[in-house]
């Protein structure tokens, strides 16, 4: 557990983001939108970046593990900080997306139960994935290596889960 009083406050904030992040994320997809603001802005081309950013989120994570096996401290570091910034542009362009375009786009396929099964693990686990990874990226960029590892163990996979089943999302849905 925490033992300081910065690392509660940074657990709160965490948890708080968190929250704030899975919560708004929902009020889009299934809230209300203001009149006439569908279509406002041209997203067509968002969902096609998503999946690239999913794809990016991905790579370097498995960048960044190849590289701490590799005990290359510093290289890790950088491939996880691009990580997180891929998974925040992925954030950012998915909420632009879903407020000018109202809803979900409905599965046309015939693998309807794979479908399902792939989105709604996807949506549980990218809501998980949030504190899991602020507060994998906070032990360690703070140096709490074996709070970091502990953590990361369980981030790593679920996190690329995310990632990966965010691009099978997108070709399921548009190709």
């Amino acid at each position: 557990m925490l033992s300081t009083r910065s690392d509660n406050f940074w657990l709160r904030i965490i948890y708080i983001i968190s929250v704030l992040v899975s919560a708004s994320v929902a009020f889009l997809i299934l809230g209300p939108r203001p009149d006439g603001i569908e279509g406002t802005l041209d997203v067509t081309t968002l969902p096609k970046l998503n999946a690239i950013l999913n794809g990016l989120t991905g790579i370097f994570l498995l960048v960044g593990y190849v590289l701490i096996i590799n005990k290359k401290r510093q290289a890790h570091k950088n491939a996880m900080l691009l990580s997180f910034a891929s998974s925040t542009a992925f954030l950012i362009s998915y909420i632009i997306y879903h407020w000018f375009k109202s809803g979900p786009k409905e599965y046309l396929g015939d693998l309807h139960i794979f479908y399902y099964f792939i989105l709604i693990s996807h949506i549980v686990l990218a809501a998980i994935i949030i504190p899991l990874a602020l507060l994998t990226m906070y032990h360690g960029w703070n140096d709490h290596i074996g709070k970091h590892r502990k953590i990361a163990k369980i981030t790593l996979p679920l996190w690329l889960y995310v990632s990966v089943t965010g691009v099978i999302i997108y070709y399921m849905l548009y190709w």
